[in-house]
C-alpha cells in the first residue's frame, strides 16, 4: 500500500484532509473475552452463504475484518447469546439490503445538494459525516436511506488502520418541518445505525437545532438506546472537538470549503474505487489503496474507555 495521504490528485483540491490527530489505545482483550470472541467468529461462519450465492464474497469480507467480530461481542457486554443474535440479524439484514455493493448512480441525485456529505476527522482520526437537513432536495423514499448507508459504508473505507467509529455532525440551519426527516424515517436511521453498525458512532454532534424541532428529538428519544443517547452532544464547542483545520469555516474553523457536487463525487467514488454496478474495481477489494503515513500523526484506533472529552460536561444544552 502507499503511505499517501491525501492521494496526490486530492492535493490541489483536497477534499477531505488526512486525520491529523489521535490518540492510541488498543483493545486488550482477557483470555476469556478472546475466547469468546473466538466462537462468535465461528459462529458467524456456520451462517455463511453457500459457494453458489453470488454475494458470499462480500459476507466474507465484511466478517473477516478485523473489527467485526469484536464490535458484536463488546455491544453485546460480552453476553454471547446476544452477540450471536445479533450478527445473525446483521446478516440477515445485509444480504437483503447488501450496503457495501450499491451503485453510486442510485444515491447521487441525494448528494447533489450535500446534505450529506464525508469531510474530515475529529481529534480522535475519526471521519466526520455531515449531514445539513435545510439542503433537503427529494422526497421520501428508500433511496434516502441506501444513500445514508452509502456513506457510512464509505466513512468506513476512509477510517485509518485500527480506527473503528465515525462521527455525525448534524446542523440544522435552515431546515424547516418540510425538509426535516419524518420520524418514521430517523427511527428507521437509528435502526440500522443501532443494529447494524455496532459500536460505530463515535459522536453525535447537533446544532442549531430550532425550537420548532424539539418534537422531532421528543419522538425519537423512546428508540434511542443509552449508548447511543450517551454519546450526542447538543450545541458544544465544536473547535474542542475536531481540529480548525478539518472544521468547515462556518463552524468557526479554519478549513475553507466549497462544495462542488460532480468533483466532490468523482474524487470520492475513485478513492474508494466503487465501479459503476457497486462493486470494486480491481484491487480495491478490501478498500482505497491509499493510507495516511505515521508522520501525519499517531495513527487513531478505537478505545474502550470513553474519551476525556466525552466526560466534560461544559456548556452542552439539551433540547427541553
Amino acid at each position: 500500500m502507499s503511505a499517501c495521504w491525501p492521494p496526490p490528485e486530492w492535493r490541489e483540491d483536497p477534499v477531505i484532509p488526512g486525520p491529523e490527530h489521535g490518540h492510541p489505545t488498543y483493545h486488550v482483550y482477557s483470555q476469556e473475552q478472546t475466547v469468546q470472541i473466538e466462537e462468535l467468529r465461528q459462529y458467524a461462519h456456520s451462517l455463511v452463504l453457500p459457494e453458489s450465492d453470488p454475494y458470499r464474497q462480500w459476507e466474507l469480507r465484511w466478517l473477516n475484518k478485523s473489527d467485526t467480530i469484536p464490535r458484536y461481542m463488546r455491544a453485546a457486554k460480552w453476553k454471547t447469546n446476544d452477540a450471536q443474535k445479533r450478527i445473525k440479524g446483521t446478516l440477515e439484514w445485509r444480504r437483503e439490503f447488501k450496503p457495501d455493493l450499491i451503485p453510486p448512480d442510485e444515491v447521487k441525485i441525494e448528494c447533489e445538494t450535500g446534505k450529506i456529505i464525508l469531510n474530515g476527522f475529529d481529534n480522535d482520526g475519526r471521519p466526520i459525516i455531515y449531514m445539513r437537513p435545510g439542503r433537503e432536495n427529494t422526497e421520501t423514499s428508500p433511496r434516502q436511506l441506501r444513500h445514508l448507508v452509502w456513506w457510512l459504508e464509505r466513512a468506513k473505507d476512509m477510517m485509518p488502520p485500527g480506527q473503528e467509529s465515525l462521527v455525525i455532525f448534524i446542523d440544522y440551519k435552515t431546515a424547516t418541518l418540510r425538509t426535516n426527516p419524518s420520524i418514521s424515517i430517523a427511527i428507521k436511521t437509528l435502526g440500522i445505525l443501532q443494529q447494524h453498525y455496532v459500536e460505530t458512532l463515535g459522536r453525535a454532534i447537533i446544532i442549531n437545532l430550532p425550537i420548532i424541532l424539539n418534537f422531532f428529538y421528543k419522538g425519537i428519544a423512546p428508540f434511542l438506546d443509552p449508548v447511543t443517547r450517551d454519546k450526542m452532544r447538543f450545541n458544544p464547542d465544536v473547535t474542542e472537538l475536531i481540529p480548525r483545520s478539518h472544521l468547515e469555516s462556518e463552524f468557526g474553523g479554519d478549513y475553507e470549503y466549497e462544495f462542488d457536487h460532480e468533483s466532490y463525487w468523482k474524487q470520492i467514488v475513485d478513492h474508494c474505487g466503487i465501479a459503476p454496478d457497486g462493486t470494486r474495481l480491481s484491487g480495491y477489494f478490501d478498500g482505497p489503496t491509499t493510507l495516511p503515513p505515521p508522520e501525519n500523526g499517531v495513527v487513531p484506533v478505537h478505545r474502550d474507555a470513553e474519551d476525556t472529552l466525552e466526560k466534560k460536561e461544559h456548556a452542552e444544552t439539551e433540547p427541553t
